[in-house]
């Protein structure tokens, strides 16, 4: 899950909240490597924290390849080149592994299109420099929009994720939404948030697997053209 964080009603930063075990038991931050001693002149939480995050490249590899899909312990730790013992080190399970590293991609997106969009100088530069962001991320790492977009990579984690990161981005299209134009936040314009959010990742989800013709401006442009039309329709009929 994530946190936002507003400064002058605006969204400034986006976090990963604490992890949760399967058990429902909020975790301390697996990365944080107290009590371990330094080795080789690495501290104990560098090393903690090397660890983790080569098993979430390991696990966007595997799960993003274009043929990708199937994960288990065993797997992203030979991919990673760890043992076991180091992955049960940050994680309880696969499933807390596939959702933290669909955490921190989405964090990546959320952040790299806020920063965009502030600086922007219009709506309509806002909402492009935004969107572009977005696709230059998933053009650049095709695993990054796959894990996220992709309708052939489905689990009940990831499916779970999809809902959670739905929700994240339609609240930050309203709350920035509402900061440059006149809209009211309600349920009518959140209902467009989502209709947006939701049909941009099918658009993005259609270009990765293949199916529309387009580059990555071309992406942005069709992106931008439907999301400002829908824009316009709820400054009309307001919240």
């Amino acid at each position: 899950m994530f946190s936002l964080t507003f400064n002058d009603g605006k969204v400034v930063d986006v976090k990963i909240d604490p992890v949760v075990s399967s058990s429902g038991e909020t975790r301390t931050n697996p990365a944080s490597g107290e009590g371990l001693r330094a080795y080789g002149g690495e501290a104990g939480d560098s090393r903690v924290a090397r660890r983790r995050a080569t098993l979430i490249d390991a696990a966007l590899e595997l799960l993003g390849a274009s043929d990708g899909g199937s994960i288990t312990v065993r797997g992203v730790c030979r991919e990673a080149g760890l043992t076991t013992r180091y992955f049960y080190e940050s994680f309880d399970s696969i499933e807390a592994l596939v959702g933290a590293t669909f955490d921190e991609v989405t964090a990546e997106l959320s952040k790299d299109a806020l920063a965009a969009f502030e600086a922007g100088t219009d709506v309509p530069g806002k909402v492009t420099a935004a969107i572009a962001a977005i696709v230059r991320v998933i053009d650049e790492d095709r695993r990054k929009g796959r894990l996220l977009f992709s309708q052939s990579l489905l689990s009940p984690t990831i499916a779970t994720k999809r809902m959670e990161s739905t929700a994240l981005f339609a609240g930050l299209t309203l709350q920035t939404a509402s900061g440059v134009m006149d809209v009211k936040a309600g349920p009518m314009a959140l209902a467009a948030a989502h209709f947006q959010v939701g049909g941009l990742g099918r658009l993005l989800a259609a270009w990765l697997d293949g199916l529309l013709e387009l580059d990555p401006d071309g992406v942005v442009e069709a992106s931008v053209g439907l999301i400002m039309s829908v824009a316009e329709g709820v400054s009309r009929f307001g919240s």
